[in-house]
């Protein structure tokens, strides 16, 4: 069987298009992430309720489906891609009741390091 040098060429053009959408800024992912630690923050009870019935994996799941096809296409191809310079994502301030943890891509930063 012969591979026509258009439908290679349409497979290599669709391969890009899609290898882009999986970099991004992922707003409505990140933007779900903010909602599930301020849900953390004030009731830890209801946010684990939250993923044992499972409505915040059913989020994530369609907030990676909406990231992929949109969001993160929408920014690479119309933003970020010419300029050489990615969208950043201004995270949701919670304040915090009871301490608090740090990226572990921080300085200094450790596993259940709390700071209060």
């Amino acid at each position: 069987m012969r591979t026509r040098p258009s439908t290679l060429l349409g497979m290599l053009l669709l391969a890009t298009s899609l290898g882009s959408c999986f970099a991004g800024p992922h707003q409505l992912r990140r933007s779900l992430d903010d909602l599930d630690q301020k849900f953390y923050v004030n009731s830890p009870w209801f946010d684990a309720s939250l993923w044992v019935v499972p409505i915040m994996p059913v989020g994530y799941a369609v907030a990676i489906v909406f990231d992929f096809c949109i969001t993160d296409a929408y920014h690479f191809w119309f933003d970020d891609a010419w300029d050489g310079a990615g969208t950043g994502f201004e995270h949701l301030y919670i304040e915090t009741t009871d301490g608090s943890v740090e990226s572990l891509f921080m300085d200094r930063s450790g596993w259940t390091r709390v700071r209060k």
